[in-house]
């Protein structure tokens, strides 16, 4: 489930993180990168882009606090598969995000309320796969995977000339495989998102928010499947 849904969701973010930048000249995801924004822009005493940038980490803080408490009442509840609702709340954000590009002119105020969501979308996606996960995957930034997969990398390196349990050896390989596959598949996102920007401008959040409906789909199905009184005794 990690591999399946930390993937999916890995193409996701990496399109939704392009198309913020391609759209709104921000990277939505990119925290590490708006907290040294913030302190480039205070010694520049430019301190409206750092107010933005400050904005954009809240927005996303925001989204993880969010996902944080719907999964967290799922829990309590007995629901199956928790990440649904934040999948899907995360569809309808898109959503109205893409009738507002539509249906408004473009102007500045639009384009910042649009970044501080789409960065609160991505606290809220990132959040709810590393809830589920127990803090092994993370979607909406690489830094972290980069790390996992380096140190893993190195795990398996060792392996080679010092004894390893096969069990635990089995583990490496597996977390190692996860790690790669989730780089790559918000490389893949970022790319698509592009084309997608390119091609389908007024269109591909929609698609997105499609794409989010289809992974939270098996998750409502389950949750519709469970007896009402089996979930108010778990």
């Amino acid at each position: 489930m990690n591999r399946q849904l930390g993937s999916s969701l890995a193409i996701v973010a990496g399109a939704v993180n392009v198309l913020g930048f391609m759209q709104l000249g921000y990277y939505c995801a990119n925290m590490t990168g708006n907290a040294s924004s913030i302190a480039l822009k205070v010694d520049s005493l430019d301190f409206g882009t750092a107010f933005l940038s400050l904005a954009l980490i809240i927005s996303f803080v925001l989204g993880a606090i969010v996902c944080t408490l719907l999964v967290n009442m799922g829990r309590r509840k007995g629901w199956g598969a928790v990440y649904a609702f934040s999948l899907v709340l995360e569809a309808v954000i898109l959503v109205a995000l893409g009738v507002n590009f539509i249906c408004v002119s473009h102007n500045p105020e639009r384009d910042r309320v649009a970044t501080f969501v789409l960065s609160f979308v991505m606290g809220l996606q990132n959040a709810t796969v590393t809830r589920i996960s127990g803090s092994v995957v993370r979607t909406t930034h690489v830094t972290g995977m980069l790390t996992d997969l380096g140190i893993e990398i190195a795990d398996w390196i060792e392996s080679f000339y010092h004894k390893v349990d096969a069990a635990h050896l089995n583990i490496i390989k597996k977390r190692l495989w996860l790690h790669a596959q989730i780089v790559f598949c918000f490389i893949v996102g970022g790319i698509l998102g592009g084309g997608g920007y390119i091609y389908f401008q007024k269109y591909i959040l929609f698609i997105i928010s499609a794409i989010l409906i289809a992974l939270a789909t098996p998750g409502i199905i389950e949750n519709a499947r469970v007896p009402v009184n089996n979930k108010n005794t778990k």
